[in-house]
C-alpha cells in the first residue's frame, strides 16, 4: 500500500505507554499514525487540522473525554471516523456511544490486536463495527427501540443546566465564562455545584449524564 492509499489514523490516549503500543500496532499492519492526543480537546483540534480518516479514541480522558469530543468531531471534522478503545463494557458506555454520539465503531481494550485492525479498516471503508464483547448489548437495544431516558434531575438551576449543556458539549470553563460573560471561577464553581448535586466526580462524568438526559441536542 503506498503513503497515499494509507488509512491516516489519530490516536487519543493518555497513557502514553499504550499510545506507543497502538502506534506499533497500527504501523506494523500498514496504517499510518498521524497524530497522538492526550485530551480530548487536542483531540478536536489535531482532527481539525490533520483530518485523519480515522479516531481511535478512549472515552475516560481530560479535557471532557472521548465523548464529548466525538460530539464536537461530528460537526469540526464531520468526514472523520470515531472508533472509540475504551475499558468499559456497560450497557450504558456503548449505547451512549454508538446511538448518542454516532461514532463509527467500537472496542473494548481486551479485545485482540486483529481485532483492533480490522475495525479501523471497517470504519474507514464506510461500516459500523462493534466489537463481537459488547455485540448483546446494541442486540438487546434493537429489540427495546423505545427505551428512553429520564429528565434532568429538578434540583440543578436554569444556570447550572445551561453550564452542564456547554460541559456536554465540550466547552471549558473558560468556554463557558465567555459565553455567559461569568468568571472563570464562576464557571469552575457552577461546575462543581453541579458534580455535587447529582453525584458526579468527573467531567466525563457530566458529559455522559447530559447526553443520556437529552440536555445535550445531538443533531
Amino acid at each position: 500500500m503506498s503513503e497515499e492509499e494509507k488509512i491516516r489514523v489519530l490516536l487519543a490516549d493518555d497513557h502514553r505507554v499504550l499510545l506507543g503500543s497502538l502506534r506499533a500496532l497500527l504501523e506494523r499492519n500498514g496504517l499510518s499514525v498521524v497524530g497522538e492526543a492526550t485530551t480530548g480537546e487536542q483531540a478536536v483540534e489535531l482532527a481539525a487540522r490533520l483530518r485523519p480518516h480515522v479516531v481511535l479514541m478512549d472515552l475516560e480522558m481530560p479535557g471532557g473525554g472521548g465523548m464529548a469530543a466525538a460530539y464536537r468531531l461530528r460537526k469540526t471534522a464531520p468526514s472523520t471516523k470515531v472508533l472509540i478503545l475504551s475499558a468499559h463494557e456497560e450497557d450504558e458506555e456503548v449505547l451512549e456511544a454508538l446511538s448518542e454520539a454516532s461514532v463509527a465503531g467500537y472496542l473494548v481494550k481486551s479485545d485482540a490486536p486483529e481485532e483492533l485492525i480490522s475495525a479501523v479498516r471497517a470504519v474507514h471503508g464506510g461500516r459500523r463495527y462493534v466489537s463481537p464483547s459488547v455485540a448483546p448489548i446494541v442486540i438487546g437495544r434493537l429489540r427495546r427501540p423505545n427505551q428512553k431516558a429520564g429528565p434532568a434531575d429538578p434540583r440543578l438551576s436554569r444556570r447550572e443546566r445551561e453550564v452542564l449543556r456547554m460541559v456536554g458539549q465540550g466547552a471549558t470553563s473558560k468556554d463557558i465564562a465567555q459565553q455567559l460573560g461569568i468568571s472563570p471561577k464562576t464557571a469552575q464553581v457552577h461546575r462543581e455545584n453541579i458534580k455535587e448535586k447529582l453525584g458526579l466526580r468527573t467531567t466525563a462524568d457530566m458529559v455522559r449524564y447530559a447526553i443520556k438526559r437529552k440536555i445535550v441536542k445531538l443533531d
